[in-house]
């Protein structure tokens, strides 16, 4: 019987390789060649085995925790990128309709202002108007009562200088 060892390398996912030794016992016997093939593996060959079959199944779960993480990363991203476009859309529509609303109550107030003008220079065209004609009314009466004073004056006048000439004459006589 001869005993040796044979170095195994399995290249495993990850880009890692993983060198193993296993200890092979290798019974020759020259009867058959087919006998000469087979191979019994020991305990600690059994061992062996099951730590890099382990091993393996540690890394590949390791990969698809990475994996799980990485596609959790591209999810979160795509929600964080909805929700910056959802908050992005909801600005824009409330500047416009802020936008809308602000151009609609100018609007108004241009409106409001363009009446209240209009009837202000109504209110004014009126009131001169009354404030005319109560001026003309005002000098109409003023000239009539002057005309009227002077004619009585003159009528004085005239009745003081009569009465003076009579009295004058009356004197002289």
């Amino acid at each position: 019987m001869v005993v040796g060892t044979a170095h195994k390398t399995k290249k495993m996912p990850g880009k890692i390789k993983s060198g193993v030794t296993k200890e092979v016992h290798i019974i020759e016997m020259a009867e058959t060649p087919s006998d000469v093939d087979e191979r019994i593996e020991s305990p600690l060959a059994e061992v062996m085995n099951q730590a890099e079959k382990a091993y393996v199944a540690y890394r590949d779960a390791e990969q698809q925790v990475a994996r799980a993480y990485h596609e959790n990363e591209i999810r979160v991203g795509k929600a964080f990128k909805r929700a910056e476009e959802w908050s992005q859309n909801a600005y824009e529509n409330t500047a416009l309709q802020a936008l809308k609303v602000h151009e609609e109550s100018l609007a108004e107030a241009l409106r409001a202002r363009e009446v209240v003008m209009q009837q202000a220079e109504e209110s004014f065209r009126m009131a001169k108007e009354i404030a005319d004609n109560n001026y003309d009314e005002a000098m109409a009466q003023a000239m009539k009562e002057r005309r009227d004073n002077a004619e009585k004056a003159w009528k004085v006048r005239d009745e003081t200088l009569d009465l003076a000439w009579k009295t004058y004459s009356k004197v002289t006589k």
